[in-house]
């Protein structure tokens, strides 16, 4: 596959020299983006779209990972890219990591879990490494591990992640403890979100909710709908919907979704959902028809932030011209002088 990118526009050339990093430069990115590898969302096309706007797209199999899946969607992808596995889908999924690493991407995450096995052989075959981190200690331990590039996930961002820390006292405290470069995650989703954590350090920046409203997103355009109509406050912490659907994800990694029916009242009531076969069943009805009363919809406390469905290029492009114009000018505010 083509490592090419397509010519940027004036306005995108004026964005690059303000916002590059020493990681995005030895990338040769535009502009220091990555799209978050969310599972049934980012697929093929959104990752051709992020890296054709200058950053890094990624495709990622999440719960429902395969080596089919990941095929079907390396059909789509144009330009560098790379790929986003789930760990415990990885163990349940054989060949899936062989089938990565054989698509030779840009990079390859592994998230999720605690073992550091893979890290070696994709790095063997050139492949740079990522992980998402939620504490200072597992960013040491994936730097010792070999770890290219570490993921500083605060509990705002959508999907399943740990909830121990929010995106910038955990950027802070990663970028104290490790050398290696730190992409920020959670909750970003502005011009001024992105500003405040390049100015923290970051190196860059992994970027879910706001990607996944977008046109060349894999979501359901019921999905798409509820995003652009959800507020920053309509977002909720839940292991509902993955015992609903019977899904080994750790305890640990619950999943941030819009608040909906089903979440008001199963949240909470675990143990008795797991009893309650009628409502499992009303998930796997809801996912079917499109229903997002019912069904999970990921979303970050970014989303108030989605106005309309765009494309990926437009949202990269506001968020990233909005982050330089804030960048060049002169810190003002209304305190004493």
């Amino acid at each position: 596959m083509s490592s090419s990118h397509a010519q940027p526009s004036p306005g995108e050339q004026a964005i690059e020299p303000r916002l590059a990093t020493e990681w995005s430069r030895a990338l040769n990115l535009r502009v220091p983006v990555v799209n978050a590898p969310m599972g049934g969302v980012a697929g093929g096309r959104l990752a051709a779209a992020v890296t054709s706007a200058g950053g890094l797209g990624m495709i990622g199999m999440g719960s429902a990972g395969s080596v089919a899946a990941l095929c079907t969607e390396l059909e789509h992808t144009t330009g560098r890219f790379g790929i986003g596995l789930v760990d415990w889908v990885m163990a349940a999924e054989p060949g899936l990591l062989d089938a990565a690493i054989a698509a030779a991407p840009t990079l390859i995450s592994v998230s999720f879990g605690t073992s550091l096995s893979w890290v070696e052989p994709v790095r063997d075959s050139g492949i740079l490494t990522a992980t998402q981190v939620y504490n200072v200690a597992e960013a040491r331990r994936a730097q010792d591990a070999g770890i290219d590039v570490v993921v500083a996930r605060g509990a705002e961002g959508g999907g399943h992640g740990a909830t121990e820390m929010a995106t910038l006292p955990l950027l802070d405290a990663v970028l104290d403890a490790v050398s290696v470069p730190v992409l920020a995650a959670g909750g970003i989703g502005s011009g001024a979100s992105l500003a405040a954590v390049l100015a923290a350090g970051a190196s860059g920046v992994w970027l879910g909710t706001h990607l996944a409203a977008c046109s060349e997103s894999l979501l359901s355009d019921s999905g798409r709908r509820a995003l652009i109509e959800a507020d920053g406050t309509d977002t909720i912490v839940t292991r509902a919907f993955d015992i609903a659907m019977g899904l080994p994800w750790p305890t640990r990694f619950p999943a941030r979704v819009l608040r909906n029916e089903f979440t008001d009242r199963w949240t909470g009531h675990e143990d008795a959902l797991r009893t309650d076969r009628a409502a499992r069943e009303k998930v796997t009805a809801a996912i079917d028809a499109d229903d997002p009363s019912a069904a999970p919809v990921d979303a970050g406390q970014g989303v108030g932030m989605i106005t309309t469905a765009t494309s990926a290029a437009q949202v990269i492009h506001e968020i990233c011209s909005g982050a330089a114009a804030l960048l060049s000018r002169p810190i003002s505010g209304s305190g004493p002088t």
